[in-house]
């Protein structure tokens, strides 16, 4: 009898691997599986819990059992070879019961009648529901956005393009943090924008480095992180946005803000509370949610918006409507205020652990960020160090990601703390300190 529900869970799974059984696929009751196949009613139940167990398929009570969207990742390695990685270079934060409460927003979307109005077009403006949601959802203290200022994408990073295809034309000058977001650099290049560095300090972009800049070769724009700055973690004060400020004014600039991690904190109003006539902010769902189901967001000065609309639409990155639907029940029935708050936990969670087991080290973070940048010690260098990490499958992001223009990069590593459960996050770090505990050469005859 072991092998009768061994062969028949190998049948079914030969199914799903052909395609012959679908992602979502729903299987036939167990009742109906045990007289299809001329077994016991309780074989049949172990069949379903085989499949259950090697991931192939899930069970949903009160509807049945369905072939799995993606088989389970394979558990992580640790130690030389390395098989499979532990991924500290993107961040996917999750948090406990994300999908049962997303998909709960999403039932009723899917009447008939729901679903014919959710899948026609959308524009750049969205609809009236989803730019009022989102002005709640932008808001912080000291700053509400008008709802008929909103505009939308498809995601974040389209958020982005489309901000600088608006505000800086080809082979022009965007200036930026001297340590950016690696999407941006992308972005920029594929734009054929030239990225200035600009000097920060902890406080963030240095108002004097922003003035030489514009003295030498006036940037077109600016692009900045001023809330928990990726990889820095550090937020800029009232009183340096305020400086900066005056500076767009005086230098006749528009700035690009993006708000992406600013949900993780209470910090201060964004920059533009304080420049909201030269202040483009950009924001989405990835982060709050899931990168897979995604909505970007844009919040435009009056007399930016044509120019970002125009972008949006140029590039082909205005959003579709069903998105922003789930997004907008989402955002109104509470799941993001949820989800929210449960990944702020998360966040401070695992920064203790980040905190216990690098102690010693020199880190620069937050305790409300999802990452932070490890100064490595002598004689580490930060592209051997990512190799000997790799080499154990754990994968960190070397410094020369951030690094803008030909400046050397620092010995230092940013540390994504999202992705990975808990207990292997702990152990890739004990696993990390004892690397950087070591000299290279010790490492490379190890």
């Amino acid at each position: 009898m072991t092998e009768d529900y061994r062969s028949a869970a190998d049948a079914v799974a030969d199914d799903i691997a052909a395609g012959r059984l679908r992602p979502g696929d729903r299987l036939p009751t167990q009742r109906a599986f045990a007289r299809a196949h001329g077994i016991a009613n309780s074989t049949a139940a172990r069949v379903y819990r085989e499949l259950t167990r090697r991931g192939l398929v899930v069970g949903e009570v009160g509807r049945g059992t369905f072939v799995r969207a993606d088989p389970p990742a394979p558990g992580p390695a640790l130690a030389e070879p390395a098989a499979h990685r532990v991924d500290l270079e993107l961040n996917y934060p999750l948090a406990g019961r994300q999908t049962e409460l997303l998909a709960a927003g999403l039932a009723p979307l899917l009447r008939p009648d729901m679903l014919e109005s959710a899948l026609r077009p959308v524009g750049a403006t969205g609809t009236p529901a989803a730019r009022e949601a989102v002005a709640a959802l932008l808001a912080r203290p000291g700053w509400r956005p008008a709802p008929d200022r909103v505009l939308f994408a498809g995601s974040g990073r389209q958020a982005m393009a489309a901000a600088v295809a608006a505000l800086v034309p080809p082979g022009g000058r965007l200036g930026v943090e001297e340590l950016t977001y690696p999407v941006l650099k992308a972005v920029a290049a594929r734009l054929g924008v030239t990225l200035v560095p600009l000097a920060t300090d902890g406080a963030g972009v240095r108002p004097d480095a922003l003035a030489a800049a514009c003295r030498t070769g006036r940037p077109h724009a600016l692009y900045l992180q001023p809330t928990l700055h990726n990889p820095l973690a550090t937020t800029m004060p009232p009183g340096r946005r305020a400086e900066l400020a005056e500076a767009l004014e005086r230098w006749d600039l528009y700035a690009i803000e993006d708000t992406i991690w600013a949900f993780l904190c209470d910090g201060p109003a964004p920059l533009a509370a304080d420049a909201p006539d030269r202040t483009l902010v950009i924001d989405s769902l990835s982060k709050r949610l899931a990168p897979g189901l995604t909505a970007g967001f844009a919040v435009a000065p009056p007399r930016l918006a044509d120019r970002y609309a125009a972008a949006l639409r140029s590039g082909g990155w205005t959003a579709a409507r069903f998105p922003l639907a789930a997004a907008t029940r989402w955002i109104g029935d509470g799941t993001v205020d949820r989800l929210v708050r449960a990944k702020r936990d998360d966040a401070a969670a695992r920064q203790r652990i980040a905190a216990t087991r690098l102690a010693g080290f020199t880190l620069r973070t937050d305790p409300a960020a999802y990452f932070c940048w490890w100064e490595l010690p002598a004689p580490w260098r930060a592209e051997t160090f990512v190799a000997a990490a790799a080499r154990r499958g754990i994968a960190v992001t070397p410094a020369a990601a951030f690094v803008v223009g030909t400046g050397r990069a620092p010995g230092a590593v940013r540390v994504g703390l999202a992705s990975p459960p808990p207990e292997v996050l702990g152990a890739a770090l004990d696993t990390l300190a004892a690397l950087a505990r070591r000299t290279p050469e010790d490492v490379d005859a190890y």
